[in-house]
């Protein structure tokens, strides 16, 4: 059977995704890369926001149109919230939530005995990092979050199984790991770990060969000094995802978000005094209930104080069951888009400001593709997106790169070693 997957979403979904396409090869049947020659389609969703409802209503759409022909089966957040709204959609012959995930692969087989996935592999799946989830659901309380209601309390996979999955993508090739997760900093706190993601991120460190080893997202408060020390290891690398959504502590209150504005900037400071050129990134909620024009200024001048090499803008999205959904003050739709058109225009300015540092420097760089005009696409340490001509084969290889200037968001790079 040929069998088309795709995620749409977080890395968590991309990992997840994987391990599915993975268990279809696993049992013998075709993964294709083109949902027109596919029997099967196999989406995992996304409803973190209303925006990412629409974009699946119209991808399911999209993928009936392209083929008519092949069964649709959708699986992940979105298939948890709305199972009878899918279930109506033409194509749609299978709709999974996030509990039965784990049946997705089975239930499409008709029951078919599953054995070992296939072997991960650089590029098999449309990159070269290996994306291993290692964490799911969420125990906080952030008021406008649906996701911790249709993922769960939180839940860690345990060390050894982690690191035995760590050392499979290396064994196979893998140059960078990326640890996921709902709330990654929360791993291993089910386990009875103290300090989970860090005590896990020093046994990758000391007992595998991973050339690069990067975290996705970390809630602030998850941040300690333990953790902070793995960025003394040149293999972690220089990017952290540090989620603020408001620069105004009222705001951050009523998000029901565990930290106040000066917190966060000590946070800041003290990953910075561990790692200097560390791109931080974070995401940013416009319009939120009862926001007001200095609260968002109060926001904006945050950012540009903090100095983020990139800004993820969201308008709020009231979603239903969230305790924000009831809140007092709406803000109006035309008013949180505005807002987020300024802060997109804020995140730009500082990405170009972040990018330019780096001019005149030699940077690690894991390449990752060819352009339509043969150059070569690959993304360094610190996750700036860098294009280089070499007649070298680079594919899957980190090489130093000096940076010799800026072409729109890309670094321009010549290799040298």
């Amino acid at each position: 059977m040929r069998i088309y997957v795709e995620s749409m979403g977080c890395r968590l979904n991309t990992a997840e995704a994987e391990v599915l396409a993975r268990r279809f090869a696993g049992a013998g049947h075709e993964v294709v890369d083109d949902p027109a020659r596919a029997e099967v389609i196999v989406m995992n969703s996304c409803a973190v926001t209303a925006q990412a409802v629409r974009k699946g209503r119209r991808r399911v759409r999209t993928l009936h149109r392209a083929n008519a022909h092949a069964e649709i089966a959708v699986t992940g957040c979105w298939a948890t919230a709305s199972p009878d709204v899918i279930g109506t959609m033409d194509g749609v012959h299978w709709v999974m939530p996030n509990a039965a995930k784990h049946e997705v692969v089975e239930r499409v087989l008709g029951g078919e005995l599953v054995q070992d996935p296939a072997p991960w592999s650089p590029g098999q799946w449309g990159h070269t990092r290996a994306f291993i989830g290692i964490q799911d659901g969420c125990d906080h309380a952030c008021t406008y979050c649906v996701t911790r209601l249709l993922r769960g309390p939180a839940q860690s996979r345990p060390p050894d199984e982690a690191l035995a999955q760590v050392r499979h993508a290396v064994s196979q090739g893998a140059q960078e790991v990326v640890l996921t997760g709902v709330s990654l900093g929360a791993y291993g706190h089910d386990l009875a770990l103290e300090d989970g993601l860090a005590y896990l991120g020093r046994r990758i460190l000391g007992e595998t060969s991973v050339p690069r080893l990067r975290f996705s997202s970390i809630e602030p408060w998850d941040v300690t000094e333990a953790l902070l020390d793995l960025w003394r290891d040149a293999r972690v690398c220089r990017q952290l995802h540090l989620p603020l959504q408001s620069g105004s502590d009222a705001i951050l209150k009523r998000m029901g978000r565990r930290m106040e504005v000066d917190v966060y900037r000590a946070w800041v400071a003290a990953i910075r005094e561990v790692s200097p050129d560390i791109a931080l990134t974070t995401d940013l909620i416009t319009g939120f209930p009862g926001e007001t024009e200095e609260d968002f200024h109060a926001t904006v001048a945050f950012a540009e104080a903090c100095g983020f090499a990139r800004l993820h803008v969201f308008p709020y999205s009231e979603r239903a069951g969230t305790a924000a959904a009831r809140l007092p003050g709406p803000v109006p739709g035309a008013t949180r888009r505005a807002r987020a058109r300024v802060l997109r225009r804020v995140g730009r300015r500082l990405s170009a400001a972040y990018r330019e540092r780096f001019v005149g420097r030699v940077l690690p760089v894991l390449w990752e593709r060819q352009d339509s005009e043969g150059g070569w696409v690959g993304w360094s340490d610190t996750y700036v997106e860098v294009r280089a001509d070499s007649e070298r084969a680079l594919y899957n290889r980190v090489t130093g790169t000096l940076l010799t200037g800026v072409s729109g968001t890309c670094l321009m790079g010549e290799v040298v070693a």
